[in-house]
């Protein structure tokens, strides 16, 4: 087995494939990579057993294999060359050479066949989106997803589609964020919850890419596939929770303001705030909003005064400085849109303006008590 390809050509794809990979795996077999030659194409795999992702080169060869190559020692000798062709021979004593323009290198390889293998879809439903609007997807919803292992089913993104359009809702009980895309449609309903790890992988590769890609699902799988590339993950199981039972509909006080002078407000404030709670509260009266932290251990405080535009009765409500940062980091909109109906129910925060056609996001913050 031998083949001909480009240094940082195939740099560039074994650094996204890389991130597949544990820093601990309990399959040895797992910290390869998998290279399978036909011909001038060559397929290279990674995999952690729940998510699997390989990618197609174009390589010079005439010949057919499968091995396994140690990943780690591959991508930190590869980030040392500069742009050239380098040859890979498969020798007789178990190790592979990469020849440069200037020297050889031998690692071991293992059997290719003990490399798992990625799951076929049978059956699968399919609907195609562009991957600028399904990375944005992921960026806008992933952050409010939970790390608690007790519930599995929060500490995903939930998918839904439907003929009417598409929808992303991540929640981790204090916050959640609703994302929907009109303009993109499914040819059927369907539901199914992502993983947080592939999500990432996925949102990182897609960025600025506006090629289509093709999502294929079923009851346990989910596949990816976009330009030479594609990735099968495994989905968490369970039943989502009823998110749009706890989406307050009557919100009586609607506050709108600047974005980021807002978020830097809050950011300022909330260093002053309790370091356990990161308790800010809010105060808003006519077209003034108030905000204030205070750390009684340690007699800091902090207050600022904003103009606003508000409709509803004075009120004070508390929230979580650190959620209510975190979202308004996660818009690009100029201004900002709070609804509140009591100080005991969670807050809406839509962007007023930046959106394209037919995209719509609620973001959904928990109050904290306030003491009074």
């Amino acid at each position: 087995m031998k083949f001909i390809v480009s240094s940082t050509y195939l740099l560039k794809q074994l650094q996204v494939l890389g991130g597949v990979i544990n820093s601990s795996n309990t399959l040895p077999i797992l910290d390869n990579f998998l290279f399978e030659l036909d011909h001038t194409k060559l397929t290279v795999s990674a995999s952690d057993l729940e998510t699997t992702m390989s990618s197609s080169l174009d390589v010079e060869s005439e010949s057919k294999g499968s091995i396994a190559i140690p990943a780690r020692l591959l991508l930190d000798t590869l980030k040392t060359f500069p742009e050239q062709p380098l040859t890979f021979v498969v020798e007789d004593n178990n190790t592979i050479e990469i020849s440069s323009n200037h020297g050889k290198y031998a690692l071991a390889y293992a059997d290719g066949n003990e490399f798992p293998k990625a799951v076929a879809l049978e059956d699968p439903s399919k609907t195609i989106i562009t991957g600028d609007v399904l990375a944005t997807a992921i960026s806008k919803t992933i952050f409010a997803a939970g790390n608690d292992d007790l519930r599995p089913v929060m500490s995903g993104v939930f998918f839904q589609f439907s003929t009417e359009g598409l929808t992303f809702v991540a929640t981790d009980a204090h916050k959640l964020v609703k994302y929907t895309r009109e303009d993109v449609k499914a040819s059927q309903v369907a539901e199914f919850i992502m993983p947080k790890k592939p999500l990432n992988l996925l949102k990182g590769i897609l960025a600025a890419n506006e090629d289509e890609v093709t999502i294929e699902y079923n009851e346990s799988n989910a596949k990816f596939t976009f330009d030479n590339s594609e990735l099968i993950c495994r989905l968490i199981d369970g039943k989502y929770p009823n998110y749009e039972a706890v989406i307050p509909k009557e919100n009586p006080n609607k506050l709108a303001i600047d974005r980021t002078q807002f978020l830097n407000s809050v950011r300022r404030v909330s260093i002053f705030s309790n370091k356990t709670t990161h308790q800010i509260r809010l105060k808003i009266a006519g077209a003034e909003l108030n905000i204030s932290a205070e750390d009684i251990d340690y007699s800091n405080k902090a207050e600022e005064r904003l103009t606003c535009d508000y409709q509803g009765d004075d009120m004070q409500i508390g929230f979580n400085s650190r959620f209510l940062t975190e979202m308004l980091n996660n818009l690009n909109s100029d201004d900002v849109q709070l609804e509140m109906s009591m100080p005991n129910r969670a807050g809406i925060l839509t962007p007023i303006d930046g959106l394209d056609e037919g995209e719509h996001i609620t973001m959904l913050v928990m109050p904290v008590m306030l003491n009074s």
